[in-house]
């Protein structure tokens, strides 16, 4: 179901540290998924182990003088028993730095105009930005509120989130103004207003899950630090009804389980766990398959899709494209895993590749290859849904806790502006596993395709 929902993203592009997946887009790599840990808990952790507290990212900017580069920091958290508040900024020291050189390389002497000329520098607030984040705590729901203002920007961000907790399902009411989506060609864009409500079954022993709900987009997106491209047919205003369900079975080739003793080493204060994630203490070879299907009903909007190829007298130009007000469709995928070592010696005790094929869209697939074999002058290149996807990913242990990986994936057919199988996605991340928390770590990932990167805290994730 994740290619068809709208799934969190990290990202650095905000100070909350998420945006999300544009639905009907094939889902970015594993590793982007968002941490569940909120960005407020992570930097509040992170500080401990940083200079000085600040953490850095990397993110592009509308204006090259300010730099990818950035620090961010928690300066106020309040905490009690079901609640907390917190104040996240974030400094862009690239403008500063080059200003204040330009000051002092313009003057003879170090005179007074020229000092004062640096605090101006200083107090611009270009190279800032605030977000103030709360979350309130009642039984078995949960309500977080956030706003932030980026320097750069003109407009600030409010976000809600409202999540329910049933024995059996979660409840998610979320809105943001506006909403920030990334589509499968690293692109951000913001949509002035998107809502949405949505209730997800809980994972069961069956594999079967389902979910459901609607989404509402008000306004026309607007691309992100870029000057045009095509807005994607999901984001474009409406109401949208949708449903998808999914059934997924996994079976062991051959597995080396470990009971608890094993696991376990004994100290004079007590038992330290010797893996350094406990996610990854079993060397085995699996494979896993997913089938599953997905109806959508969109009410309201435009049927057509607006380039928003903004020139310097603002005009808009008008695509044909067309969004389909009815459309239902499979999906599925097959995964194969194989792990060696227990990650929990030193050196050498962790190789794990995980190699996934996926049909995103298979009526898209189905046309693709009957287009073919008619020999038709018809191409659904342009569809990214209608090439297969084989997704790699390689987790190498360096040294003791510290972890390499590498996420791939490759498009197994031709697609818009590029032939044949190619490589559609990289991203690099090294990790430190922390053994206190079982399974926790820290995270430093790097995005070539968005030129971006952050640092991150994961907790019982894969």
């Amino acid at each position: 179901m994740q290619h068809f929902w709208d799934q969190p993203i990290s990202s650095s592009q905000t100070l909350e540290g998420c945006a999300y997946s544009i639905p009907g887009d094939p889902f970015p790599l594993e590793v982007t998924r968002a941490s569940k840990a909120l960005r407020v808990q992570q930097l509040s952790l992170l500080g401990n182990g940083f200079p000085l507290g600040t953490i850095p990212s990397f993110s592009p900017t509308s204006t090259k003088d300010l730099g990818s580069f950035s620090l961010q920091s928690l300066f106020l958290k309040l905490t009690n028993h079901n609640g907390w508040l917190g104040l996240i900024g974030q400094f862009r020291p690239k403008k500063l730095i080059s200003s204040i050189k330009g000051e002092f390389t313009n003057v003879d002497e170090f005179e007074w105009p020229a000092f004062k000329d640096v605090a101006r520098h200083v107090f611009d607030k270009s190279i800032y930005s605030l977000g103030l984040f709360s979350q309130l705590s009642l039984a078995s729901s949960s309500v977080l509120l956030s706003t932030e203002r980026h320097g750069d920007k003109r407009r600030p961000r409010y976000k809600m989130m409202l999540w329910h907790e049933l024995p059996d399902h979660d409840i998610t009411l979320e809105a943001a103004w506006p909403g920030l989506f990334l589509d499968h060609k690293g692109k951000y864009w913001d949509v002035p207003e998107s809502i949405s409500l949505d209730m997800s079954s809980l994972p069961s022993k069956s594999g079967f899950r389902y979910r459901f709900g609607v989404h509402k987009n008000g306004g026309h997106p607007q691309p992100v630090n870029t000057l045009n491209g095509e807005v994607p047919c999901a984001l474009m205003p409406g109401l949208c009804a949708k449903a998808a369900f999914s059934y997924e079975k996994s079976k062991d080739f051959w597995r080396h389980k470990d009971e608890i003793d094993d696991t376990a080493e004994k100290t004079d204060k007590g038992k330290v766990w010797r893996p350094f994630d406990m996610r990854l203490r079993e060397p085995h070879a699996a494979i896993s398959g997913i089938i599953g299907g997905t109806s959508a009903a969109w009410f309201g909007g435009s049927e057509s899709s607006p380039s928003t190829e903004l020139h310097v007298d603002m005009d808009t130009s008008i695509s044909t494209k067309k969004r389909s007000p009815l459309n239902a469709d499979l999906f599925g995928s097959v995964c194969y895993t194989f792990q060696h070592g227990r990650f929990a010696k030193l050196y050498g005790d962790l190789t794990r590749v995980d190699a996934r094929l996926d049909i995103c869209s298979a009526s898209s697939l189905a046309k693709r290859v009957y287009n073919i074999f008619r020999r038709s002058s018809f191409s659904n290149a342009d569809n990214p849904l209608s090439s297969p996807k084989l997704s790699l990913i390689l987790q190498q242990q360096v040294a003791g806790p510290i972890m390499v990986r590498v996420d791939s994936k490759f498009s197994l057919g031709s697609s818009s502006g590029k032939q044949g199988p190619h490589v559609e996605d990289l991203i690099c991340s090294l990790s430190y596993s922390l053994r206190l928390l079982r399974s926790g770590k820290v995270v430093a990932w790097y995005s070539p395709k968005r030129k971006e990167g952050m640092v991150e805290l994961r907790l019982f994730e894969f």
